[in-house]
């Protein structure tokens, strides 16, 4: 594609950028008033000030969000690894392709972890129907992400299809800039992950070349991640029962912002990120199979997907709701009595969070055992 784009909208700031953001940010008093809350026990004056002094992006992520980020890793997990650099040149660039566990961890936990490796870091996409104030906006600009523009009229929509596009192609071709985006619009609520085909239509639409041209020059490479728990379980289940009783149901800001703090700050457990290494494989061998652009789009979506499954780190929980959601004991050797008793506690007092008028525990209950269920359903099949 030989168009110009104009970026500046979309992109993320740059270094020279920085101290005019951030004393743009300063002088937001719904931010300010959250920074006591955010990182209790600082002397906020110094803090600010500290902010200020600030160079540059990378001292930013580093010195603030990492620091902030460790802090809620120590008290909301039992621990987050980063593993599968040996399938990656970590001098090279990325498109880090990943389910969606968390709107804000995923990709959070990913930067923090390559920032502990020395491996640069990546830009992230993110929707901007999460960024409901201006001041979240300047913030994750300032975090490196670029803005995906959501629920456009079709022509305004292809028009910014193709500028993300050609500015995701940019970034990994023209800027060496790893970057991550995930599979699909918004996370799958019940953990069946699959890769949306119009994404790949979208990362295609920007290359002059052929299929695997094109899909090559961008270093499509899938990233596996788990969370042992997710603490937006109920809010989840919720949501499905809501829909299901109200088909013109949907969620308000106030939803998405009890999500988002729900994420960040309720128990994960383990969490785990693999790193599967690059596509160039799977491509060659679609483009032997077939030469109908369709079909490569989705051949390529599936093996992504098989890619993302079978890299799960599977816990005990999930073997536990798979053999109560079948009714089976197929894995009941792999897990203790005090593992399932456990996990059933924790499964009873997340629906106790759960306030509905007509509340239908057993359908709650069943959409929950989906949600930790489905990762093995998956493993499975892309082990077989």
């Amino acid at each position: 594609m030989d168009k110009t784009f104009d970026f500046e909208s979309i992109r993320p700031y740059r270094d020279n950028e920085i101290h005019d953001v951030i004393t743009s940010l300063l002088n937001e008093p719904q931010l300010v008033s959250l920074l006591p809350v955010l990182f209790p026990g600082q002397d906020i004056e110094k803090f600010k000030q500290h902010l200020l002094g600030l160079q540059n992006i990378h001292e930013f992520q580093s010195s603030v969000i990492k620091a902030y980020l460790d802090g809620i890793e120590k008290i909301a997990t039992d621990g987050v690894e980063l593993n599968g650099f040996e399938n990656i040149d970590t001098s090279k660039a990325y498109i880090f392709i990943s389910n969606h566990r968390d709107i804000i961890l995923d990709s959070a936990f990913l930067n923090t972890h390559l920032i502990a490796a020395n491996v640069p870091l990546t830009e992230i996409a993110i929707g901007d129907n999460l960024l409901i104030f201006e001041w979240i906006r300047k913030l994750v600009r300032l975090n490196r992400s670029f803005i995906v523009e959501r629920n456009l009229p079709v022509r305004q929509q292809l028009d910014s299809s193709l500028r993300l596009s050609a500015y995701i192609r940019d970034s990994i071709s023209n800027r060496n800039r790893s970057v991550w985006i995930a599979q699909r619009e918004g996370r799958a609520k019940d953990s069946n992950d699959r890769t949306q085909v119009a994404l790949l239509k979208m990362f295609n639409m920007s290359g002059n070349g052929t299929f695997a041209e094109n899909f090559k020059e961008i270093s499509l490479c899938p990233l596996s991640i788990t969370y042992e728990y997710d603490p937006c379980d109920y809010l989840k289940a919720k949501e499905f029962q809501q829909k299901r009783d109200d088909a013109s149901y949907k969620k308000s800001q106030a939803d998405d912002l009890l999500n988002m703090k729900t994420g960040v700050l309720g128990k994960k457990g383990r969490v785990r990120f693999q790193i599967t290494g690059p596509m160039d494989k799977e491509i060659d061998e679609i483009v032997s199979k077939t030469s109908v652009k369709n079909e490569q789009l989705t051949m390529l979506a599936d093996a992504i997907d098989r890619r993302i499954h079978k890299n799960y780190s599977i816990f005990p929980n999930n073997k536990v709701a798979y053999d109560e959601l079948f009714n089976e004991n197929r894995f009941a050797g792999e897990y203790t009595k005090e593992e399932k008793q456990r996990f059933d506690d924790y499964l009873e007092g997340q629906l106790q969070k759960i306030e509905l008028e007509n509340k239908d525990s057993v359908y709650l209950r069943t959409k929950m055992l989906e949600m930790y269920a489905n990762p093995l359903v998956n493993h499975l099949k892309a082990i077989e």
